[in-house]
């Protein structure tokens, strides 16, 4: 046994020292890959960097790229140490991505829809949007999802496909929104007052804007009540607090100013014969 493998070595030990230093090498460029790969992600997205001026919303899919880049280069110098043809290798590739791509359309879907989230910009990190249904604030765009964050901490991931295929609105975007505060008083009331008490609030508030000009008005005749609203704009970061005040602020001054809020009613007539009816089903 011990002649046959000093036999064995003797014939194949060039091919055996060839094949351990490529091993080696190969195993070197994969950990050294690993490292650059590493580094370069995390260089994009150091905020300190020159590539802070760009759009934060292209930092996760550069970051990404520029990994998935550093890892082919390197498979490309690993198949040339081993004397791979690599040109035959990238057409035989391309007849493989063709297939996956087949096989893998919806994810493929999700990576364009990605480029085109990019390209168009409905949105960047950090807006607060409605995207098919999905509320919150964006916290990255990469090349499958977009996550966001919920106003109660939750963490959604949405495929790219599902949000670049529905309407997307975005509260964040123009930096200004109305806010409609509405309030029913009573029909007895006069509507002037009512309508003064609203002009005196928007006066007063400093945090609405005054162009476009806050503006008070009849919105409806309601089965127990006429609404009147208040209609104002504010900026993004004051509209939610605007609201609650005012809502509270418009209940507490029409009730000073002798106004009423009346509660949902329905006046119930019966008819003459159908009380004789109910009196007649009593007595027996």
């Amino acid at each position: 046994m011990k002649d046959k493998l000093l036999v064995f070595w003797q014939n194949h030990s060039e091919t055996i020292m060839t094949l351990g230093y490529n091993l080696i090498l190969a195993l070197a460029i994969v950990i050294a890959s690993a490292l650059i790969a590493r580094s370069v992600k995390k260089a994009i997205q150091n905020t300190k960097s020159p590539l802070k001026k760009i759009d934060k919303t292209l930092l996760p899919i550069l970051s990404s790229v520029a990994g998935y880049l550093v890892y082919i280069i390197a498979g490309l110098f690993i198949l040339d140490i081993f004397g791979v043809n690599t040109a035959s290798l990238i057409a035989l590739m391309g007849a493989a991505g063709l297939a996956i791509g087949l096989a893998l359309k919806n994810t493929l879907s999700n990576i364009a829809a990605g480029i085109m989230l990019l390209i168009l910009r409905p949105f960047k990190v950090g807006d607060f949007v409605d995207a098919s249904g999905t509320v919150g604030s964006v916290s990255e765009i990469n090349l499958f999802t977009t996550i966001f964050k919920t106003n109660d901490g939750l963490y959604i991931a949405s495929p790219n496909g599902k949000v670049w295929g529905g309407n997307i609105k975005n509260f964040t975007r123009n930096g200004k929104r109305r806010m409609d505060i509405v309030v029913g008083i009573s029909f007895a009331d006069s509507i002037d007052d009512g309508l003064n008490v609203l002009k005196e609030i928007a006066a007063s508030e400093s945090r609405l804007l005054p162009e476009p000009a806050p503006k008070v008005m009849v919105t409806s005749i309601g089965e127990s009540a006429v609404n009147i609203q208040l209609r104002a704009w504010t900026v993004n970061g004051d509209y939610w607090q605007t609201v609650w005040d005012l809502n509270k602020r418009v209940k507490e001054s029409i009730e000073q100013a002798g106004l009423t809020i009346p509660f949902p009613q329905r006046t119930l007539h019966i008819a003459e014969s159908m009380a004789s009816a109910i009196t007649v089903n009593k007595d027996l």
